[in-house]
């Protein structure tokens, strides 16, 4: 795959799709139905619970295999892009198709807040927390620790987000019938989840086992999108090379070929990926249709011994 910024998802303006979401009638109120469920969801209820301990069990989620990845701050980058990860993606079908893509696009900023209140069913029952470093000699690490208590950690929303992202691209591709023709910018945007999802574990914001709860999540959330078979997948092609692209993408911090993939031990990224997809057929596993969803991370959250 050799994108130009031309043709990349990448090269879309966040603002614009902001624009466009705001004060287009038919979109508007998708819009302002999301922005307060990720408002209420993720900050003022992590928040709360921050400020007002006790009420809500936490768990350390801590693995043997964390210590196996190293801290990289420069990763930092591709972390912070979950948002506009996938606001790029509305920006780029508004641009290309108009008013054919309304109705995906509607549908999608919905599902983005229904996203986070399906992530908050877990949050509410049992709070869960990693060791992450003191580091705020960047800017971004400082505003992430002034922001995020950091309670919010099985399922990663972050992991979440980003596969709902690159599957909803896909998704509104076939909408269009431009499955074909928009092959490589899916291409493009499932590495784009893949590197963001890398990216929690060098910043180390949370433990290889958030991210199988996040797949588990999605395959609650999405199951005829995020199949089994596509977790497998998915966890297989983690800490592969970013796909080749054009020089003017490899200047931007947040395209996925930008940043090189740090170096991990082959055995090591064996036996992390071993342990991702383990998991999360555990999960999956353990599902039971005619109870919530949410029971095998509850349970796993309030059995886990650490390094287990």
């Amino acid at each position: 795959m050799s994108l130009t910024s031309k043709d990349s998802v990448y090269g879309e303006s966040t603002a614009y799709t902001f624009y466009k979401a705001l004060f287009t009638p038919f979109l508007r109120q998708a819009a302002l139905k999301t922005i307060p469920s990720i408002i209420y969801n993720f900050f003022l209820r992590q928040h709360h619970a921050a400020f007002l301990p006790g009420r809500i069990p936490v768990t350390k989620v801590d693995h043997y295999l964390d210590e196996k990845i190293p801290f990289v701050p420069s990763w930092i980058k591709i972390y912070i892009d979950f948002v506009q990860f996938w606001i790029r993606m509305l920006g780029f079908f508004l641009r290309r198709y108009g008013r054919r893509a309304f109705i995906p696009v509607r549908d999608f900023i919905k599902s983005i807040g229904e996203l986070y209140a399906y992530a908050a069913e877990v949050y509410t029952k049992n709070l869960s927390t990693t060791k992450r470093p003191f580091y705020i000699a960047r800017p971004r690490f400082f505003i992430i620790h002034l922001l995020d208590p950091h309670l919010y950690c099985i399922p990663s929303l972050h992991v979440m987000i980003v596969i709902h992202g690159y599957l909803q691209f896909s998704a509104i591709a076939r909408y269009l019938g431009a499955e074909e023709k928009l092959k490589e910018q899916a291409i493009e945007m499932k590495q784009g989840a893949l590197a963001i999802t890398q990216a929690i574990l060098f910043v180390k914001q949370h433990s290889v086992n958030c991210i199988p709860a996040a797949m588990y999540a999605m395959s609650c959330f999405s199951p005829e999108l995020f199949t089994p078979q596509e977790a497998d997948k998915f966890a297989e092609q983690l800490f592969s090379p970013a796909p080749k692209c054009d020089e003017s993408l490899k200047k931007s911090h947040v395209h996925p070929a930008a940043s090189p993939l740090t170096k991990i031990n082959e055995a090591d990224k064996a036996e992390i990926k071993k342990h991702i997809i383990s998991l999360y057929n555990k999960f999956y596993s353990e599902r039971d249709m005619s109870r919530p969803w949410y029971e095998p991370l509850i349970k796993f959250l309030r059995e886990y011994e650490i390094g287990k």
